[in-house]
């Protein structure tokens, strides 16, 4: 490990990804990419949370399918979500019965997962790994802000949760991009106290991760093809290139936001999507193609990010710390 970066000797390859998003995520670029496009965000559920769960668990099933697997091949699930007790994915993990690792790193989850199944499948500890997050609008804003039947007036800065969820497995060899490097990051928090602010909360967290990436690994942002943040959206994703810009650090040419591509580009959506489904959903599904699709998109440096608060602390008035782990995802052409 060099400072806060892992580099991974026998680069473990992601063999396969699946990805699953609700109707309004699917109007924009997803729709012609996920496995799964919801015409109905219930998805034949009763609560959100139900349907939040079903798509999670779809969301793995498919990826295990996609790789020729059975569950009783796979070693591990690493998996969290954005729900009190990580219950998704707990719930998930009982209905495949996998042995599971629960992690939080909030909407960050999926790098953590990539990371963790990486460094597990790079040491020769396990054969298949899964990766998976996922959220839903709905019982977000419950949890977190306002029930939605309040019709509480949602301000300019914030974002739309994303309904979705992705997977994705990982080996130490096989079909696929390899997984050569990882960053760990550090809890990094501005006092954005804000909880409809996520990007400006998450941005510092985006930057300190890849100006710490970029050191550990000595390259310049042009490596990479694309440098992808989580789900900052429109106003966190031009504060991240300003915050690394004041460092030296010009990452404006291929800098992209999950958050920021994800819905339609029209005025009622705000900044944009964030939740643990972002990036999932769009890492697994739009990226993975164009990553494995002969795009020309070669190298990826994929730093989700996270706002660590709960309802708690928010009300109790603290600031929002936040993480950002990265990825660096590379197709070496096998």
């Amino acid at each position: 490990m060099t400072g806060q970066t892992i580099f991974f000797k026998n680069k473990p390859k992601i063999i396969s990804a699946a990805a699953i998003a609700g109707p309004k995520e699917c109007a924009g670029v997803l729709g012609a990419y996920v496995d799964c496009a919801l015409s109905d965000d219930m998805f034949g559920e009763k609560t959100f949370e139900r349907a939040e769960r079903k798509m999670l668990l779809y969301a793995v099933q498919k990826s295990i399918e996609k790789a020729a697997l059975t569950p009783e091949k796979i070693d591990v699930l690493l998996s969290g979500d954005l729900l009190n007790q990580i219950i998704s994915a707990s719930f998930t993990a009982r209905e495949v019965g996998i042995p599971f690792l629960g992690i939080y790193s909030a909407c960050s989850t999926m790098s953590e997962g990539y990371l963790l199944g990486a460094a597990l499948a790079d040491a020769g500890l396990i054969h298949y790994a899964v990766a998976a997050t996922g959220s839903h609008f709905a019982s977000a804003e419950r949890q977190y802000r306002f029930p939605l039947e309040q019709g509480t007036t949602r301000p300019p800065q914030s974002q739309w949760t994303v309904t979705g969820a992705g997977a994705a497995v990982i080996a130490p060899e096989g079909r696929g991009p390899s997984i050569t490097c990882a960053t760990v990051g550090k809890v990094i928090d501005f006092g954005v106290s804000d909880v409809n602010n996520m990007g400006a909360a998450m941005a510092p967290a985006a930057a300190d991760t890849i100006l710490a990436h970029l050191r550990d690994a000595g390259r310049e942002p042009s490596y990479y093809d694309l440098i992808i943040t989580g789900d900052l959206g429109a106003l966190g994703s031009r504060i991240v290139k300003d915050l690394v810009w004041e460092k030296g650090v010009d990452i404006s040419a291929n800098h992209v936001d999950c958050g920021e591509i994800v819905y339609k580009v029209v005025e009622d959506e705000f900044q944009g999507g964030s939740g643990a489904g972002c990036s999932a959903a769009v890492m697994n599904s739009y990226l993975y193609d164009k990553l494995t699709g002969g795009s020309g998109i070669r190298r990826v440096l994929f730093a989700a990010t996270g706002a660590l608060l709960s309802t708690v602390s928010s009300g109790q008035g603290e600031t929002i710390p936040c993480v950002s782990h990265a990825v660096a995802i590379e197709n070496e052409g096998d």
